[in-house]
């Protein structure tokens, strides 16, 4: 039997309870007459000292979202969990609600309201009588959206209204206490007509439940229902644009340049399962092909937001690739991968519906844009920013939509929005409390509304060509916390915040969907200032993170409420094209909105050492390509070659992951992809380097050549200079630049002129020809058989004496005397 208390009721127990506690007598009172709103929840949720007895997980909510041809009657199936140290008895539960969200953070700071904000109560049903350790068991709970009989739920308008499930129950050596609760959003686009409840069963699990007399049963006629039905208000459609981001975290093994010829790395095979149906990127499409079949108008709204590095990724999987034993060592063994076939059907499908649905190309591997900005280095700011747009096109065959930049944190600093628009005027897609003032000017409240049709276009302050479109934050915090790797945007406020783990994936996709339907029941009139709020065709962008863990049945239901706005009236489809188009003819308005870069953007970003290694690596792969050779018969380039190591530079610096629950893992991630392309750039500068035929080199004359051996272990060629460091007695010629084969060799002759005839050491090095030292030296000893100034001497007395003795010879004949040393030889 369940025993319900009136609101004055439970009032006159509270003060008696209050009254025998300070006498010293401590009452006993069934838990179903115990005020439950004792204990704070959001304290309970954040709080992780505080011991845990039971857990309540949301399993089912029926309907979804409640509409004109809905049930009247809300039911939330779930399930109670004991996961603490000791039995729990009295086990119950009840339903709550709290007011109807009023403005956009609402949609986030209601579901950490304390329970006090639910102020609209069920009844109490019993779940068990007792539950042990390591015990779980099932509920259902039902309320009617409207009653003056029973407990309801008090909906008679549409909105989005925040629920809550609190569970009750008496630990073993402690008292009754609420000890679970779960939140979440119910989205009602119209309340349907319905009865009066005006009976009660027993319900399964021992409660009661009102049930409820419809015409449908005989016993009324349609006219006779005592709750007319609350039709939407359509004569204020919002214009709804959604991004459809299709992206996932780094997959290529890091630190290994390109080849040309051999298979591409993969650190991990899940790629292959999620491109496999029932796989997440699989579910992601076939949502999107389903919708173009069955209401193909909300896709006029929708834009695929396609990440270039998960394109290239799937491009290099349709042909043989390898999967690495150890992610630690990309280029250690490795076995084939097993996803050809998937990739191969999922880009095909990806080709057909790029060609018909709008599509555009986001920085590549979702790089931390303030982190790109830091470095200002102009290569890797083209990979990010330039050739993205160039990989969508020529993969997918078509031509994405330009001049519009979705940075993945939704925030930009100053620095980093003049980088975008560098090259000409640019708009971008960022959260609506990324300026200053977003939430009120997308309201319409600002006392400097936009111009732009839809009131959705802002110049940005300090920054020439720069403008944005403003994405809901709200919604987009929602989205994001959907599927299997829940996250909080960065550019979510502190007050905002809460931990997404402790509810259950049917919770948070509820409170997507409501964050979608909000925007559609805007009310015609603010409650604070009572100012007219803006007119039918406001312009509303959603935006989920792009690389985003819904599931195919998330994805699903997304796009099922779209369809239900558009059929319904409360929306119409808005082209990106055309929002971009608004926001960017707004360059020359005269009044801008300054950016705001919130604190924990700056915490979730690239780690500082991620970014300081791209910088001094980044520099070493300028100076190589120059003087790598660009043969245009040959089938790598000096790009070619460079590119996976630059991208790979953009990888590490990639948010994937970083607002997720293991932004540890990706922090890591990221320092270790860094280190590994650290470790490849050495390889290519060790992979030339200089080579003595011998260890001594014996010359026969001072001017003697020496002979070397250059080596270039690259696949491309390369152009180099040779080093000496020699000493004074050694004068060597510069052999000039010298073009190395790729994977060759080439015998360098270094003319060398030596004035000494002692053993000398020469080093000898290669460099490029900007300076930059390649691969190992390498040292020879010079032993020469010239005699230097000694041979000129003794030559020179040997040639006087020759003289000398030439010319007594001659004197001795001129007097006709004989010569001394003919003495002995005369005959």
């Amino acid at each position: 039997m369940t025993v319900v208390v009136s609101r004055a009721g439970a009032a006159v127990l509270a003060v008696l309870v209050l009254v025998l506690t300070t006498a010293g007598v401590t009452p006993l009172l069934p838990t179903t007459l115990l005020p439950t709103a004792s204990a704070n929840p959001a304290a309970a949720q954040t709080d992780p000292d505080e011991p845990r007895f039971l857990e309540l997980s949301i399993d089912e909510v029926t309907p979804q979202t409640v509409t004109l041809t809905s049930e009247s009657v809300v039911t939330v199936r779930g399930t109670v969990a004991n996961i603490g140290d000791r039995d729990v008895e009295d086990v119950w539960v009840r339903l709550q609600r709290a007011p109807v969200v009023s403005d956009s953070a609402a949609l986030r700071t209601s579901l950490s309201l304390d329970q006090a904000g639910f102020d609209t109560v069920g009844e109490f049903e019993e779940v068990a009588d007792r539950l042990g350790q390591g015990e779980r068991t099932d509920f259902e709970l039902e309320l009617p959206l409207r009653s003056d009989l029973v407990p309801s739920l008090d909906i008679d308008t549409p909105g989005v209204y925040p629920l809550l499930v609190n569970v009750n129950g008496v630990p073993e050596y402690g008292g009754a206490a609420r000890l679970d609760d779960a939140r979440f959003l119910l989205p009602v686009l119209a309340v349907p007509a319905s009865d009066e409840v005006t009976e009660e069963t027993e319900t399964g699990n021992g409660g009661s439940r009102g049930t409820t007399r419809s015409s449908d049963d005989g016993r009324l006629d349609r006219e006779e229902k005592a709750f007319p039905a609350v039709p939407p208000d359509v004569s204020r459609p919002a214009a709804v644009t959604m991004l459809w981001p299709l992206a996932d975290r780094p997959r290529l093994a890091a630190g290994v340049a390109g080849s040309g010829t051999e298979p591409v790395r993969l650190v991990d095979d899940d790629l292959a399962a999620s491109l496999t149906e029932g796989g997440r990127l699989d579910g992601l499409l076939r949502a999107v092909e389903d919708t173009a079949r069955t209401e193909p108008r909300v896709l006029e709204g929708l834009c695929l937001a396609v990440d270039p590095d998960l394109l290239v990724t799937v491009a290099n999987m349709t042909r043989d690739y390898l999967v690495v034993e150890d992610p630690n060592e990309p280029t250690g063994d490795a076995r084939p991968g097993s996803g050809t076939d998937a990739a191969v059907a999922w880009l095909e499908r990806l080709r057909a519906l790029a060609a018909t649905t709008c599509t555009m190309a986001v920085p590549f591997a979702q790089v931390d844009l303030t982190a790109l900005g830091d470095l200002a280095d102009s290569s890797l700011t083209d990979s990010a920013l330039e050739s993205p747009a160039a990989i969508v096109d020529s993969i997918l065959g078509v031509t994405s939509t330009p001049g519009v930049m979705w940075p993945d944190s939704g925030v930009l600093t100053e620095k980093t929005g003049s980088m975008l628009a560098a090259d000409g005027p640019v708009t971008a897609l960022v959260s609506d409390n990324a300026v200053e003032g977003g939430r009120a000017l997308l309201a319409g409240t600002s006392s400097t509304p936009s111009t732009a049709p839809g009131g959705n276009g802002f110049r940005i302050s300090g920054v020439s060509g720069l403008t944005a479109a403003l994405f809901d934050s709200s919604a987009s915090a929602a989205l994001a916390g959907m599927g299997t790797d829940p996250q909080t945007p960065s550019f979510v406020p502190s007050s905002a915040r809460y931990d997404l783990s402790r509810d259950s994936s049917t919770a948070r996709l509820q409170d997507a969907l409501g964050a979608l339907a909000w925007p559609a029941m805007v009310p015609t009139v603010s409650e604070v200032t009572g100012a007219a709020l803006p007119a039918a065709g406001r312009s509303v962008l959603f935006a989920p993170p792009q690389n985003w863990s819904a599931s195919p049945d998330d994805a699903v239901s997304v796009l099922s409420m779209l369809s239900t706005l558009v059929r319904s009236g409360l929306t119409t489809p808005r082209p990106l094209a055309a929002l971009v188009d608004a926001a960017a003819n707004t360059a020359n308005d005269p009044t801008a909105s300054m950016l705001v870069y919130p604190e924990q953007a700056i915490t979730d970003g690239a780690s500082a050492a991620v970014v300081s290694e791209a910088e001094e690596q980044i520099g070493r792969l300028d100076a190589i390509q120059t003087a790598l050779v660009e043969d245009p018969q040959a089938q790598l380039t000096p790009q070619q070659f460079t590119a996976p190591l630059r991208e790979d530079l953009l990888r590490a610096m990639s948010l994937a992951g970083r607002r997720g629950a293991d932004a540890d893992g990706a922090y890591a991630t990221g320092e270790h992809r860094a280190s590994e392309v650290r470790e490849a750039v050495d390889d290519i500068y060790d992979a030339v380097t200089v080579i003595s035929t011998g260890g001594v080199y014996t010359l026969t004359s001072e001017q003697s050549p020496l002979l070397l051996t250059a080596r270039n272990d690259l696949p491309v060629g390369i152009t180099v200079r040779l080093q000496v460091d020699a000493p004074d007695t050694v004068d060597i010629t510069d052999i000039g630049p010298t073009q190395l084969p790729p994977r060759g060799s080439r015998t360098l002759t270094v003319p060398a002129q030596i004035s000494d005839s002692r053993n000398l050491r020469l080093e000898f090095a290669l460099t490029t020809d900007s300076g930059l030292p390649l691969g190992s030296s390498t040292t020879v000893t010079v032993r020469s058989n010239a005699y230097g100034q000694i041979l000129a001497v003794v030559t020179g007395c040997a040639g006087a004496l020759l003289l000398f003795l030439a010319g007594r010879r001659l004197l001795h004949r001129f007097r006709g005397e004989p010569d001394p040393a003919d003495e002995g030889y005369e005959k």
